[in-house]
């Protein structure tokens, strides 16, 4: 059977799909009587929560996943009839969150070459497709480098190339930008809008809400059904009902909210920065007769504790060892080197002379690019790697001294990667958090107990998750019982590397909350390594920067996101407030532009407005 083609490249016809879950064997519904169609050269925008349904519709949308029910149509070939799924592969493409998972050459224009080779293109044209393609994303000067010596974003679009040397005329894209520098998503997004630009269709999966508000279209699921559909402001005018769905707005919807709430008259139609930004500067934006005077955020401070608009030390003033010096010092890092495959041919310095101290029970946020050094210095912390030069002390202990057991140092220095979640192994929950206290040599009746701690701490039901299989729960639920498992062991320093790394916003904001949770009633001192500025801005006390495998940077928040110009020029960004203030001031407002939460911004905007200065 086949769909007769107009201007529709896919046609989804009450698509249905259902799995049958490993541990209990039931049913379950992921994607629920869902049609639409997508037309030839547009750009779709997916959106919803962890589970809604979107990544196993995009797994339908090039036959990786066949329907259980329904029909799915790519240039008219039901992608349930095997004998044109080369078609329907050439016709859709298909670019997954983690690159690592699609690169399967040692050399990058290999890589690129292994589709069209599977496809049986002639080799002449396979070297025509590969290096067009590379030239497109940038990449072609890498061409005979190792995949696994590029950062993630230069991954990413590696990825993509190989992707695109297929010739297909739709590309689908599940989150690629989620495990990106703020840097790496610019980079890869200006990629898409190309491919759009160039004719190709494009469905974008994405928890960015302002990457979903530069597509034409935005479709939103929840439990499996498309809920919500339309352009982007048709889309983002239902803010509550997103809300509702666990979701949330693009920062100017967001903006556009708190200054209505502050009096001033800004449209609800308004999606992006630039269209904010205009009309801030217009004479058509001003405070209501109403308002009395006084904004609905003034009063409140940043996470770095200092007033908006408060003078800062410049970060060369800041002392990086003030810890030491108050003598509340819990651990320290001094003149740290590491050199991976030293004296051969593959010599890398991963890190140069790093020293800094984390004082007790502080929360401390470690940033950088892509490669900057943030992962390997931290597997220092906690014995997992050990210095070719300098030291790392615990307690006044030098790790890799000899001073101290490796299981005390586990014992005291907790580290959660990335994806936390694939860490889990035992077969219940319970197993799988005492797992650490055990191996620290406590009783059965004590391990049990601090998971039960543990679990309560990361916001779980003790008495109604222990005895699930960890595997069987939803991906917040995972990351949070993983988290615990690390909790459990008491550690009094706790490293967190991009804890919220693929989750819904409400999931990311759980999480986070949970995070501050364990900081206030653990009595542990936090590093949390991010890419999003803003939670940054917002939870941490001191903030390090890493670039080139030094210490950049270690002050206050304010402090380090006061040097805009250097943090670009290294691959980082500010606060979406920081960053939406400084675009106003280049427009020629006389705005403060020293604030870092949406809260203080609204501040500065409405005393801006209050003083009638005019852009």
């Amino acid at each position: 059977m086949s769909y007769t083609i107009k201007d529709d490249i896919i046609q989804i016809d009450h698509l249905l799909f259902q799995y049958q879950q490993e541990e209990t064997k039931e049913t379950v519904t992921a994607v629920d009587d869902v049609s639409f169609s997508l037309k030839r050269g547009s750009f779709t925008a997916i959106i919803g929560r962890n589970g809604s349904g979107k990544s196993t519709l995009a797994k339908n949308l090039n036959a990786l996943l066949l329907p259980s029910g329904g029909a799915v149509y790519v240039n008219g070939y039901d992608t349930k009839e095997k004998d044109h799924l080369w078609e329907i592969r050439q016709s859709a493409g298909m670019v997954f969150q983690n690159p690592d998972n699609q690169l399967v050459s040692s050399i990058v224009e290999d890589d690129v070459a292994f589709g069209p080779e599977n496809l049986g293109i002639e080799p002449e044209e396979i070297r025509r497709r590969v290096d067009e393609a590379l030239h497109k994303v940038n990449m072609y000067q890498h061409r005979k480098r190792a995949p696994h010596h590029l950062s993630g974003g230069q991954k990413q679009r590696i990825a993509i190339a190989g992707v695109m040397a297929m010739r297909p005329e739709c590309i689908i894209l599940d989150e690629p930008t989620a495990m990106l520098d703020p840097k790496g998503r610019a980079q890869v997004m200006e990629i898409v809008r190309q491919l759009h630009a160039d004719g190709i269709t494009v469905v974008l999966i994405t928890h960015f809400m302002d990457e979903a508000a530069q597509a034409d279209r935005i479709i939103i699921m929840d439990q499996g059904k498309a809920v919500l559909d339309g352009t982007p402001k048709e889309v983002f005018r239902h803010g509550e009902k997103i809300r509702d769905l666990y979701l949330d707005v693009p920062f100017a919807v967001e903006m556009a909210r708190q200054l209505r709430k502050a009096g001033m008259n800004v449209p609800d139609d308004i999606i992006e920065n630039e269209e904010l930004t205009e009309y801030l500067c217009s004479s058509e934006a001003a405070l209501s007769a109403e308002d009395d005077g006084e904004s609905a955020a003034s009063g409140e401070t940043s996470a770095s504790g200092t007033a908006p608009g408060a003078d800062a030390k410049t970060v060369s003033d800041a002392t990086p060892d003030a810890a030491v010096l108050a003598g509340d010092t819990v651990l320290e890092v001094k003149n740290l080197r590491h050199v991976f495959s030293p004296g051969s041919p593959f010599e890398s310095v991963a890190l140069s002379d790093v020293s800094f101290a984390l004082s007790k029970n502080s929360f401390t946020a470690l940033i950088g690019h892509t490669g900057s050094g943030k992962s390997t210095l931290i597997q220092h912390l906690n014995g997992l790697l050990k210095p070719t030069a300098g030291s790392v002390w615990i307690e006044g202990a030098d790790i890799a001294g000899g001073e101290v057991k490796l299981r005390d140092i586990r014992r005291k220095v907790g580290l959660v990667f990335q994806y936390p979640e694939y860490q889990l192994f035992e077969e219940t929950v319970l197993k799988d958090v005492c797992y650490g206290p055990l191996n620290l040599g406590m009783s059965q009746e004590e391990a049990e107990e601090k998971a039960r701690r543990a679990i309560e701490l990361v916001g779980l039901d003790f008495e109604e998750i222990k005895d699930r299989s960890p595997f069987a729960l939803s991906g917040g639920q995972k990351r949070r019982v993983a988290i615990a498992g690390v909790i459990a062991m008491e550690p009094q320093v706790l490293i967190l590397d991009e804890p919220t790394a693929g989750l819904d916003p409400k999931s990311h904001k759980d999480i986070l909350s949970m995070v501050e949770t364990i900081k206030n009633e653990g009595n542990v001192t936090i590093l949390l390594v991010s890419h999003n500025m803003g939670d940054v801005a917002r939870l941490a006390d001191r903030v390090l920067v890493m670039d080139g495998g030094r210490l950049w940077m270690n002050g206050t928040p304010r402090q380090v996101f006061s040097r805009e110009s250097e943090l670009l020029e290294i691959g980082l960004g500010l606060p979406p407030a920081a960053e939406f203030l400084r675009q106003l001031a280049k427009n020629g407002a006389p705005v403060a532009t020293q604030a870092l939460t949406i809260s203080e911004a609204v501040t500065a905007i409405t005393q801006w407005k209050r003083g009638e200065s005019q852009c």
